[in-house]
């Protein structure tokens, strides 16, 4: 007999406003505990110094995660000129200084550098696996860690503020994979300085924004209660970019088996006008999501059928 999975089964997103210093996976472990909810992941690790929207999928919604890590991220986050340290954070060691502080005018000159498709190095405190272990792991126990360049998409890069010459305030529109402590250690030394990102958060990721956003604490001054429910977004929030096709019901239950459906008939050439092969169509029955689909030669193929 198989085992009954415990806790609830709660399906959706709660868009998590993380607090400074905690980790992505203990907010995730909160939230899930709070929910009583069977299943929980996240769409896209924020550092524990990091705060800002972090999206936690709870239930089926953690069948949409891929699709909210490839979504758009917005950052700000604050540069500290002068110090260069081992996890490009405050967090690490300084491991280098310079008495150099650019001006405005050279700050903004080298942005377009760093925008479009860049080249970035990824911090050696970093969860990319290197060998089958986290590079972060393997730099905390003190060896060397050398990681690959790869190229990041950074579609909007500007300078917000200026407090003083030790710092400068960015904005970030970007892609996935787009690390703002590499990005913040390159402009640096682009400049002909060293820095440090001092704080980071995240305003945004695909559709959830901060203005969408719960912080963590009063979340949990809402308990187990229908009010910490009414902040469970449906999941089909997060597809929102996703266009949606309404099935009749014996077209629902072949999907919800995990059959393709057939849309060759005259009658469907008005459902499917505007549909690419390859695209991805949410398949809704009775206003409820049924699957995530592909568009192909004609039919609806089950990507990921959700169990609603």
């Amino acid at each position: 007999m198989a085992r009954r999975r415990k806790g609830q089964k709660v399906d959706g997103w709660v868009i998590l406003d993380k607090p400074v210093g905690i980790t992505s996976t203990a907010a995730v472990g909160a939230v899930k505990r709070l929910f009583d909810a069977q299943k929980a992941g996240h769409g896209g690790t924020l550092d524990p110094l990091a705060t800002g929207v972090l999206p936690i999928a709870l239930g089926e919604a953690t069948k949409t995660v891929p699709f909210i890590m490839d979504g758009e991220k917005t950052y700000r986050f604050t540069l500290k000129f002068g110090e260069a340290r081992a996890t490009d954070d405050a967090e690490g060691a300084v491991i280098a200084t310079s008495d150099h502080r650019p001006s405005d005018a050279e700050i903004i000159a080298v942005l377009p550098r760093f925008t479009g498709s860049v080249t970035q190095v990824p911090p050696a405190f970093s969860a990319i696996k290197v060998q089958g272990e986290r590079a972060y792991d393997l730099a905390r126990d003190g060896e060397v860690v050398e990681l690959q360049p790869r190229t990041v998409e950074i579609h909007e890069l500007s300078l917000v503020e200026r407090p003083d010459p030790d710092h400068a305030t960015f904005a970030v529109k970007c892609g996935k994979g787009t690390y703002m402590r590499a990005l913040a250690r390159d402009i640096a030394k682009a400049l002909g300085s060293v820095g440090h990102v001092s704080a980071l958060r995240r305003t945004g990721v695909g559709p959830f924004t901060e203005e969408g956003a719960i912080s963590l604490d009063p979340l949990k001054a809402l308990g187990h209660s229908p009010a910490a429910f009414k902040h469970v977004l449906p999941i089909e929030t997060a597809l929102d970019d996703i266009p949606a096709l309404a099935l009749t019901a014996t077209e629902a239950i072949r999907l919800r088996s995990g059959q393709p459906v057939g849309l060759l008939h005259r009658l469907d050439r008005d459902r499917i006008r505007g549909f690419a092969p390859g695209d991805m169509v949410c398949a809704m029955s009775e206003g409820r999501l049924v699957a995530l689909t592909r568009f192909e030669a004609g039919e609806l193929v089950p990507v990921r059928v959700m169990n609603l």
